[in-house]
């Protein structure tokens, strides 16, 4: 035949008896009776090779033979040593006193084969029964484990969500932190220019004489009044739109995307809950606004406001509105409204 080995000195090359496909436990069974037959055709010690036949149908059955997966094994003549290999395994099943002649070789090659050949019906609907029983099995385990895979990928998104939430979050109050607010401003900022679409409003709020609560009243009290603070701030903002930040120990602000008209509004309820106890300074950006305004003047222009509202005896906002100059630096022209 073709696929015959050529033979070297007295040396015969490795020869494949017999593959087949263990579905099911006929298939297992026939095929450790093949690997016997084998053994006693080639002049092999049959009674020897009992154990090393038990032990291989140990690891084959590890492996998924009989269990309806087609778990493909061959049995190989190699020199004078009879093994089996499968998928990435191997197992010595007898070591021969002598090299067999071509022509036993290649009758039990023939023999085996025909002995493989399935004619019996009941046999071959048992055995694609199995293998329909394993490919099921095979797909319910798949979604299992897709179903696993999602919820822990759902669990490590929900801890990094949480940490990410935790880094931007002040202990205290609750509110966003200062990092929080350079990241959102920055990104609602440049959104806001490039697109022109609605206009963005920063408000920054300084509670008035803080220190001095602090100092007559404790610290506990005064974490209690920050904290008291942050509540209102979150009244006059809409959840999953607007942000409310703590930006430094009596500093929080407020990134509102509405004009100024709803941001002096908001502001005017907010020195009504604190009884005129914060000062706010306003500044928005707007369709109108020039494209070459740039972020540290916008803030500026807000910190100016807010600046004013103080000077001008606290308790009261400042709107800024962010204009160029010649040269073209940024300005902030002012106008009290409380």
């Amino acid at each position: 035949m073709s696929d015959w080995p050529e033979k070297r000195g007295d040396i015969l090359e490795v020869v494949e008896l017999l593959k087949q496909n263990l579905a099911i436990e006929p298939d297992l069974q026939n095929f450790v009776a093949f690997i016997l037959d084998a053994v006693e055709t080639l002049g092999g010690n049959a009674f020897a090779s009992v154990q090393p036949v038990l032990d291989l149908m140990q690891n084959l059955r590890n492996s998924g033979a009989a269990t309806g997966y087609p778990l493909c094994a061959s049995l190989h003549l190699e020199r004078k040593r009879l093994f089996v290999h499968w998928e990435d395994q191997h197992s010595r099943i007898a070591t021969l006193e002598h090299l067999p002649e071509k022509e036993t070789i290649e009758q039990l090659r023939q023999r085996l084969r025909d002995s493989t050949v399935a004619n019996d019906p009941d046999l071959l609907l048992l055995k694609n029964a199995e293998m329909a029983r394993h490919l099921e099995e095979t797909r319910e385990q798949a979604r299992q484990e897709m179903a696993s895979l999602q919820q822990a990928l759902e669990k490590h998104q929900s801890r990094l969500y949480e940490s990410l939430r935790q880094a931007e979050t002040d202990p205290l109050t609750g509110l966003l932190n200062r990092r929080a607010f350079d990241e959102k401003l920055d990104h609602a900022f440049r959104s806001t220019l490039r697109q022109r679409s609605s206009p963005l409003t920063l408000m920054l709020i300084d509670l008035d004489h803080f220190k001095e609560i602090n100092d007559q009243f404790g610290h506990q009290y005064g974490d209690q009044y920050l904290v008291r603070t942050a509540e209102t701030l979150r009244s006059v903002i809409r959840e999953d739109v607007d942000f409310a930040f703590r930006i430094g120990g009596d500093e929080f602000a407020i990134l509102l995307f509405a004009d100024t008209q709803l941001a002096s509004e908001k502001a005017e309820f907010l020195l009504k809950l604190s009884d005129c106890k914060m000062s706010i300074g306003i500044a928005s950006v707007t369709r109108d606004t020039p494209q070459e305004l740039e972020l540290d003047a916008f803030i500026h222009c807000a910190d100016e406001a807010l600046y004013k509202a103080k000077n001008l005896g606290r308790g009261q906002l400042v709107l800024g509105f962010p204009e160029l100059t010649s040269d073209p630096s940024v300005f902030c022209s002012t106008w009290l409204t409380s």
